[in-house]
């Protein structure tokens, strides 16, 4: 284990601001070498005192998609004290830089006698919209490893209410809206993304996200959150920001504060 970056890392979870070692921070690390050092900094949250909540599955839409090759697709994790409910307010000052991004939220139900069902599809309870909250914490430049161990920049995820889980996703078509703080305007809408040649298939990406875990020692566990590729996204900024997925599946609200509110 390479513990100079894990240090490097680590320090950079708990301070996003500060300025690491570049030469420490910018070694080229293979992805799989940086999944095992994402979960030695899972490890030391856990014995932080924080508890495990969910999972990403990175890689499988936009740009980022195919980043570190074909049908390459690490894991992140999701810490449970920053799984938040619909309509959440979060200090923008205590993100540092980033940004929101609306990605579809899936929940993990009992296993039924296994730990997934028929063609290797975890056991899935509902779905709902939600908000990844991303917070960059790396500098510019980093090799796809070290992102990949910075825990692809995951901060935390906002989810709406929960609902069936609609058999055909590949309609999917995802709205983001803002508003500025204070009613200084009504709300605009920033983009609008479809789930169609810009997503993989949610379906698969559980699929792939259960073999990976299982690869690396860890599986999907009932109540976790599964948040699977991001459609659109906008910088942090102090704003209301709403995300409508269609096919009734709804929205998901947060707002980031200049203050506590």
């Amino acid at each position: 284990m390479n513990q100079k970056l894990v240090d490097a890392l680590w320090k950079l979870q708990l301070d996003p601001g500060g300025t690491p070692n570049a030469e420490v921070i910018k070694q080229n690390i293979s992805a799989e070498e940086g999944q095992w050092i994402q979960l030695e900094i899972l490890e030391r949250w856990l014995n932080d005192g924080k508890t495990l909540g969910g999972w990403k599955i990175g890689m499988t839409s936009g740009e980022s998609r195919d980043a570190l090759g074909p049908g390459v697709r690490p894991f992140g994790f999701l810490l449970k004290e920053r799984l938040l409910n619909n309509r959440a307010q979060i200090l923008r000052d205590q993100l540092y830089r980033g940004g929101v991004e609306n990605e579809l939220c899936f929940f993990v139900g009992p296993s039924e006698g296994s730990d997934e069902t028929a063609g290797g599809l975890p056991n899935i309870a509902g779905c709902a919209a939600g908000f990844e909250i991303n917070q960059k914490r790396l500098p510019p430049g980093c090799p796809a490893g070290v992102r990949v161990g910075d825990n692809l920049s995951n901060w935390g995820v906002v989810a709406g209410h929960a609902v069936e889980v609609p058999k055909n996703l590949e309609d999917l078509s995802v709205t983001l809206f803002k508003t500025e703080p204070e009613g200084r305007g009504k709300e605009l809408e920033i983009g609008r993304v479809k789930s169609s040649g810009h997503i993989d298939d949610h379906f698969d990406s559980l699929r792939v996200l259960a073999k990976r875990l299982e690869a690396f020692g860890h599986r999907l566990q009932e109540g976790q959150w599964v948040i699977t590729g991001a459609y659109e996204k906008h910088p942090f900024e102090v704003a209301h920001f709403r995300g409508h997925f269609d096919l009734e599946i709804g929205d998901v609200e947060v707002s980031l504060t200049s203050t506590q509110q």
